[in-house]
């Protein structure tokens, strides 16, 4: 079993920055893949930004070249850098790691952006 625990929300103007932490209860070198999701008001969760054990990214268009995640193996914590953000980057952001065939998600941290 996987906890994790995200942090590092909070409010920003538009263009602004913010970095999200995740933080495993064990060691992330052994877990397949780590993510981001988000899910907006009355909007359905969807991907934000994917990295494998081996440090393969993947993003969706709406962040590629705004957002970068990343991985401190020796923290056990997943990043993700967000710049430029804009007020529809506002949602809730949820960590998630894919280990052994079952999938684990964070509380979840909240992001607003204000225009």
């Amino acid at each position: 079993q996987v906890q994790l625990v995200e942090s590092g929300g909070g409010l920003v103007q538009a263009g602004g920055s913010l970095r999200l932490s995740c933080a495993a209860s064990k060691t992330i070198f052994s877990i397949n893949a780590m993510g981001w999701y988000r899910q907006a008001p009355g909007k359905q969760r969807e991907l934000v930004a994917t990295i494998t054990s081996g440090g393969s990214t993947n993003y969706a268009d709406s962040v590629k070249g705004r957002f970068t995640v990343s991985r401190d193996n020796a923290a056990n914590t997943v990043y993700l850098l967000m710049n430029s953000l804009k007020p529809e980057d506002t949602a809730v952001y949820y960590c998630n790691a894919q280990y052994l065939g079952y999938s684990y998600w964070g509380q979840g941290t909240r992001v607003a952006v204000s225009s």
